[in-house]
């Protein structure tokens, strides 16, 4: 068999780095603290959502050899709906990975801090030092680098919040019964909406299809990219899945305040030791960098593409792109703002963002220009549904940034 054929992970890698972030350790932790096990249903869906989604990015990154920003700028001929689309990608997915990028820097540098108390005293440098080895790696150009960092953080982040996970000797009927048995106790519609929101993100899709375009030359092999997608987000979802059931063996039922995820580690000191929160704080650094290397580089791929640029991370156009995402996250983490105004901008955006880059993506699997590698009914049925459930999501998002829930 040969090397381009072979099994090896890739590109959903990149995408389960990308969706466990420090925002995903809190929301997580937050729907174990208050709902024990009972939300894990949740993920489940998320995680199959994700693939549902994905496959569909990936396919079209192989057969087309074009990443998702291509694509639309190939389909949306009418100018307003090119300009509309321009703005939108701009407004949700440079923007605002701009402002998420902070809390990416900070939750690494939190993690970090915990992990060697010394470094606490330089706790407002950090961010410029993780934010200078994340520019050091993207400007290498080399996307076997990138992809191979992201692959360790992944593992990483696997052996932390796993590890953590068994330390807290959950209750295995009622996390088995969390997964397969939806229910929605009181208050919880909110939690839920979050927890599919932190997996099924929009700039992922233009992460994924650039990058198995990188990956693999040749539809003969989509198998090879279709094993990687069913590896990889599984095992993000597994760690989500581990640091829900973590918060809800340790806090359901206690009167306990998460406000950021690095409070998770300390928190889990007291009760299980030093080793659950070092493992904790591992893992948050990891999903810190991890997410601070694939926020500018799914903003530098999305926003290449629908302006026409090439989407490589040699040309300068891609290197400014991520360079200007990761210089405005470095300052914000470093100065200690709270950008609440562009975050309320960036979540209205991400809002109208998620469902119409969702249609875009199965409007663009239904090409006659993909062949036989076109969507099936079956693809577009579980496409239309997960479409339904990113309105829903945009609705919630776009209501709570106005006030309305």
């Amino acid at each position: 068999m040969s090397r381009t054929t072979r099994f090896s992970m890739g590109p959903a890698a990149l995408v389960a780095a990308a969706f466990i972030g420090p925002g995903t350790v809190v929301t997580a932790s937050l729907a174990g603290a208050n709902f024990g096990y009972a939300l894990l249903w949740a993920l489940v869906f998320s995680v199959l959502a994700t693939m549902i989604l994905q496959e569909m990015a990936a396919r079209l990154g192989v057969v087309t050899q074009q990443g998702l920003g291509e694509n639309i700028r190939a389909m949306a001929t009418t100018p307003w709906l090119r300009w509309l689309l321009l703005s939108l990608i701009i407004a949700a997915v440079v923007i605002g990975n701009s402002v998420y990028q902070a809390g990416n820097l900070s939750g690494a540098s939190m993690g970090l801090a915990d992990l060697l108390p010394a470094a606490t005293a330089s706790i407002s440098a950090l961010p410029l030092v993780i934010g200078g080895v994340a520019a050091s790696i993207l400007a290498s150009g080399s996307y076997r680098l990138v992809e191979r960092v992201l692959i360790g953080l992944v593992v990483l982040m696997s052996i932390a919040f796993v590890g953590t996970f068994l330390l807290t000797n959950p209750n295995w009927s009622a996390l088995l019964k969390g997964l397969l048995w939806p229910t929605l106790p009181t208050g919880s519609v909110l939690t839920v909406v979050a927890l599919i929101g932190t997996t099924v993100v929009p700039y992922n899709l233009f992460l994924h299809a650039s990058s198995a375009a990188q990956k693999w030359q040749h539809v003969e092999q989509l198998p090879a990219a279709r094993r990687d997608l069913a590896i990889s987000i599984p095992l993000g979802g597994l760690i989500s899945i581990a640091i829900v059931a973590t918060a809800a063996a340790a806090f359901f039922g206690q009167t306990i305040a998460l406000e950021s995820a690095a409070d998770l580690g300390q928190a889990l000191r007291p009760l299980f030791g030093d080793y659950a929160g070092y493992f904790m704080a591992m893992g948050l650094f990891a999903a810190g960098i991890s997410s601070a290397l694939t926020a500018p580089l799914a903003s530098a791929y999305a926003l290449s593409g629908v302006m026409g640029f090439k989407a490589d991370l040699k040309s300068w156009p891609f290197r400014l792109t991520w360079f200007g995402i990761l210089l405005v996250g470095v300052l914000i983490a470093s100065s200690g703002i709270k950008p609440v105004q562009v975050i309320w901008f960036a979540q209205v955006a991400n809002g109208l963002l998620l469902p119409l880059i969702a249609v875009f993506l199965l409007w663009a699997c239904n090409q006659v220009r993909l062949g036989k590698h076109r969507n099936s009914v079956r693809q577009n049925s579980l496409g239309v549904v997960v479409v339904l459930v990113a309105v829903g999501l945009g609705m919630r998002s776009l209501a709570s940034a106005f006030g309305l829930i």
